[in-house]
């Protein structure tokens, strides 16, 4: 594992972190946009991640950053640079692929070195940026096997020693745990982290794993159709999501969004008497909650138990209620309930999410005086 504590935000003797600018972004295939004119800025020293479901342009986005795809429209700037036209070698950018890219016939050593040897870096500077980047990872005593020998994470540290030795300002990952099991990728985001953390680089970061986004973001970029949904801190994404897609996506479980219709009142969610969630609002759709803001009680909104999930820190219901809607409760410690079973469920008006018929959120949301 990575031991050695964060030391600054620029380690003596590494990279410094640069910018990253994407100014109205669109890769087009044909007919089909896999980027949409995508706008957004990393701040220098800074951890993004590109989130999103499958086909939503992240990758596009990541591999336009770096080179190996060229932007339809746009510029994309690194460090205060233009580097739109620039090829992959003179833009300052490292990157992790998903399949890590190991040459099986190489030891750890050579793989690592690797791009040095072949930009005809001198043996003794090879020789000073591999001995820091062992130090760093803790696999100097790999160095002389080969990939085939290693196990994940140890492949995984050997793709991250062959970016951090190349000193560039900006590194870019693309899924780069998704072929480890769980406890691994739990271990490898924290040394990711600190890895970046103790260099001070700019890490992109591709997922569409939304607790490794949340664990390690400074910044989350939410994309959606070739979209960017919502672009902000993974705190401001979770207690304010711009849209109903960002507020289904970003939590686990993720937030119920409940169909609203007017009633005497107020608004309630459609197929019920009540309780009444908000004041009238004529644009108000849907209210969003999260699981773990509901709780059991008296009164409430009344639901049927379809299952009791126990994780051990906690239980999920899943419940249905009105005109067949479903929703998940996440409530503390073991809670035994039979299928089938009646239940209220309370809502604390303050917990209310609202949003409008296009899912776009509704601010400030009204609550009675």
């Amino acid at each position: 594992m990575i031991t050695e504590p964060p030391i600054s935000r620029a380690a003596p003797g590494g990279p410094a972190g640069a910018s990253v600018r994407l100014h109205g972004v669109s890769r087009r295939f044909g007919a089909v946009t896999a980027l949409d004119a995508a706008s957004l800025h990393v701040a220098a020293g800074s951890f993004c991640v590109l989130l999103g479901p499958s086909g939503c342009g992240k990758t596009t986005c990541l591999r336009i950053v770096a080179g190996l795809e060229q932007a339809s429209d746009g510029r994309v700037e690194i460090g205060g640079r233009d580097v739109t036209a620039l090829p992959p070698a003179q833009r300052g950018v490292a990157m992790v692929f998903q399949s890590y890219a190991l040459f099986p016939h190489l030891n750890v050593a050579e793989n690592i070195v690797f791009g040095l040897k072949a930009r005809s870096v001198p043996k003794p500077e090879r020789a000073r940026r591999l001995e820091r980047a062992a130090a760093i990872l803790g696999i100097g005593h790999l160095l002389s096997r080969r990939p085939g020998q290693l196990s994940g994470g140890q492949q995984q540290r050997v793709a991250l020693g062959r970016a951090i030795v190349a000193e560039a300002p900006v590194c870019l990952m693309d899924e780069p745990l998704s072929n480890l099991d769980a406890q691994l990728r739990a271990d490898m985001r924290r040394e990711i982290l600190a890895l970046q953390r103790r260099l001070g680089i700019t890490m992109l970061y591709v997922t569409h794993d939304q607790t490794e986004a949340m664990g390690m973001a400074d910044q989350v970029v939410l994309l959606r159709e070739g979209r960017i949904e919502q672009d902000a801190p993974p705190a401001d994404i979770y207690a304010h999501p711009a849209t109903a897609f960002a507020a289904s996506f970003i939590g686990t479980p993720p937030m119920n969004l409940l169909p609203l219709v007017p009633a005497a009142g107020g608004m309630v969610v459609r197929g019920t008497d009540g309780p009444v969630l908000v004041p009238p609002h004529p644009a108000a759709a849907q209210a969003g909650i999260r699981p773990e803001a509901l709780r059991l009680a008296g009164q409430g909104l009344p639901a049927t138990v379809l299952h009791a999930e126990y994780l051990g820190a906690d239980t999920v219901l899943a419940c249905l209620a009105g005109d067949g809607v479903r929703l998940l409760a996440r409530l503390p410690g073991r809670t035994v309930l039979p299928d089938g079973a009646g239940v209220r469920l309370a809502i604390d008006p303050a917990d209310i999410h609202l949003f409008d018929a296009a899912g776009q959120r509704i601010a400030p949301v009204p609550h009675f005086a």
